[in-house]
């Protein structure tokens, strides 16, 4: 005979188990979907000075919303491709030991117009907040180290940021130096989530290994808060970012190369 006090336990184990079991399910998940956060973001650097990936995303939110994407039993149709022919030119092989020395002028505001296939990308820069950056990038811009590469990353499934800066258009690219980590508690990141239209840059996944590669976030998108804010896209800007989302990516699994053809024809940085 069991008595009620004995049946009280049980339900007890019983329920102790059931919360066991959610919480094992859930950390396999959560690793399943770092793993994939981690490929889509991720870059590698062979010979280099420093690595150019993003890394490893330690995301342990609890949300229900799983950014794994499920490989399609086949390769989608592409969209038509919305954008034009690049201009004519090559990407020059250009490679630096360190850092350029600062020359902007914090004070200042500056913008980096990217001229792309697809149309012009506005971003306003952060120069009072991430200074290292946005000199690099002014430096960079201004050595036409940019010009003529591909955006040669789009994620569509759980983080949805297309990637840039690459001069080997492969993951794999930089300039030779890295940067510092700058900006990471920016008043816009709440919640681990770089809102829509934040431009920021990859890196290793450890501290300090920015390089030239950096990412445009075109839908809100949930990541640590591990990754250099340094600009803001405009208006205008965000509505090119759509256009090349919707025409999705060649894999059809949520990461890979843009099926529209993204170039930088030309980058600018200009001081206003």
């Amino acid at each position: 005979m069991v008595t009620q006090e004995q049946r009280k336990r049980q339900l007890a184990r019983e329920k102790f188990l059931r919360q066991q079991q959610r919480r094992t399910e859930a950390r396999r998940k959560a690793r399943v979907r770092n793993s994939v956060i981690a490929s889509v973001l991720g870059v590698v650097v062979i010979g280099s000075l420093a690595l150019y990936t993003t890394g490893v995303l330690k995301n342990d939110d609890k949300s229900d919303a799983s950014p794994q994407a499920s490989p399609s039993a086949s390769a989608p149709s592409k969209a038509p491709d919305p954008c034009e022919k690049a201009a004519k030119g090559s990407v020059e092989k250009l490679s630096w030991k360190k850092e350029p020395a600062m020359t902007i002028d914090e004070s200042a505001k500056y913008t980096m117009k990217l001229a792309t296939t697809c149309g012009d990308i506005d971003i306003a820069l952060k120069a009072s907040a991430a200074p290292h950056t946005v000199n690099s990038f002014d430096f960079l811009a201004g050595k036409g180290y940019f010009d003529h590469t591909k955006c040669h990353r789009l994620t569509t499934n759980g983080i949805y940021v297309l990637q840039c800066g690459d001069p080997t258009g492969s993951g794999s690219g930089g300039p030779g130096y890295t940067i510092p980590d700058e900006n990471l508690k920016d008043k816009s990141l709440k919640n681990n989530v770089y809102p829509a239209g934040t431009v920021a840059m990859a890196n290793t996944g450890q501290k300090h290994t920015g390089g030239s590669q950096f990412f445009l976030v075109y839908q809100d998108s949930q990541l640590p808060p591990s990754y250099t804010p340094f600009g803001t896209v405009s208006a205008s800007g965000m509505k090119v970012l759509k256009k090349i989302a919707a025409a999705g990516e060649s894999t059809g699994a949520g990461d890979g190369a843009p099926n529209a053809t993204v170039v930088i024809d030309r980058a600018t940085v200009t001081k206003s």
